[in-house]
């Protein structure tokens, strides 16, 4: 276990701090360091939260090796801080109790569309400008990608239930089990008065192979199996097409089933586009590596592959002659994810971009006046802190918006 105390006396409180610059959001991390040094967790915790609404959540999923460690300037003869320990440490034990600052409310409504970390972060700050928020998701309970997305082992369920409490402590109100796009859409929303309307509803389809098999009962999409990976019966041999952070998630949940589990992740370069971390992790817990694998069929008994060449720019010059069968119990499709079409097909006016995102210009306003967008639902599956970045930057521009009105 990481001594934060420790960790902490070793940052050189550099002038020009590398971390930050490696940081997509921003974080004080210097400032952060020498707060908890100076005994006051407090204000840290503030100074996070006020940067970063899930700081505490960011400190546990990020990438920090090609992050904020990554940059630190020990790490080039050594080993950097352990900023995610420190930052972890500070907003987990800062979370239930630090103070938000929200200005008198200001009587203008806003919708937020989809519980996930970019609807997280713009109800916060649109709260704390003082507008009435209500948040609209489509399940049970918030979280979005970090309850559906994420295993459990990665990110602890009870963090978001936590973030629940400080919502509605806020004032901001949260409908669950509600799709806007079905018996609500909209115009409805528009006609009940919220003046500005943001989208992040994430990407849940799950893309396809399109290739022959992607039918068969034993085959599955990792998006929909990381949802409720207990509702699936994978067998002892488990394949998984793609070697992203998603297949290993669905790596790691199965090797932590009841029993003996044989799991291969197959890859069609010759490098895994996951977080070093989490590959590193799946070997240790058991994953199997095979590269170079492009899949061409799957079967009843497992996927059909050939060998492919790559070049040394990376991308694939070429393939071998012959299959390569693999035997499987299960196998499952890993390669992205892509958004729904509801909210498009029941919104005169809202345009998607071929692949299906939402059309915004870089205020993050869509081509629907007044509904704003952000996160993976704009920019494809991306990182926890990207959508919380750019989340915040969209919510000055609903504020903006909104104060044009009147």
């Amino acid at each position: 276990m990481i001594h934060v105390i420790e960790e902490a006396e070793r940052c050189l409180q550099c002038k020009k701090p590398m971390c930050m610059t490696g940081c997509p959001i921003s974080t004080q991390i210097p400032t952060m360091i020498r707060l908890l040094r100076e005994n006051q967790v407090r204000q840290a915790g503030k100074l996070l939260f006020d940067n970063n609404p899930l700081s505490v959540v960011c400190s546990l999923v990020c990438d920090h090796q090609r992050q904020c460690e990554g940059h630190c300037v020990l790490a080039r003869k050594g080993q950097g801080i352990h900023i995610s320990s420190i930052e972890n440490y500070i907003s987990e034990t800062c979370l239930d109790t630090v103070e938000i600052d929200c200005a008198p409310d200001n009587g203008n409504m806003i919708a937020v569309i989809g519980a996930g970390p970019a609807g997280i972060t713009i109800a916060i700050e649109m709260r704390k400008m003082g507008y009435d928020v209500t948040i609209f998701d489509s399940r049970d309970r918030i979280g979005g990608v970090l309850r559906y997305g994420i295993p459990e082992f990665r990110l602890p369920k009870s963090l978001l239930d936590r973030y629940k409490a400080k919502l509605m402590n806020m004032g901001i109100r949260i409908r669950p089990n509600t799709t806007i796009g079905g018996a609500l859409v909209i115009d409805d929303l528009l006609r009940d008065g919220y003046k500005a309307i943001f989208i992040g509803t994430g990407v849940w389809r799950p893309k396809k192979l399109s290739i022959p098999g992607e039918s068969l009962g034993n085959v599955h999409f990792a998006i929909d199996f990381l949802v409720n990976p207990q509702a699936y019966n994978v067998g002892q041999r488990v394949a998984i097409i793609g070697a992203g952070n998603t297949a290993m998630d669905v790596a790691r949940t199965i090797l932590r089933f009841p029993g003996y589990h044989e799991v291969t992740i197959f890859a069609r370069r010759n490098v895994s586009e996951a977080s070093s971390d989490e590959i590193e992790y799946a070997m240790l817990e058991g994953a199997r590596f095979e590269y170079c694998m492009r899949p061409v069929r799957i079967e009843r008994d497992g996927p059909v592959f050939v060998r492919t060449i790559v070049g040394p720019d990376g991308n694939i010059t070429g393939e071998e002659e012959g299959e390569v069968p693999f035997r499987a119990d299960t196998t499952f499709i890993a390669i992205s994810q892509g958004p729904k079409s509801k909210l498009v097909d029941t919104t005169e006016g809202l345009k998607p971009s071929k692949n299906g995102l939402l059309l915004t210009d870089e205020k993050g306003e869509t081509t629907h006046p007044g509904i704003f967008a952000a996160g993976d639902v704009v920019l494809g599956a991306r990182t926890v802190v990207e959508a919380t970045a750019y989340a915040k930057k969209v919510a000055r521009s609903m504020d903006e918006y909104v104060r044009s009105l009147s």
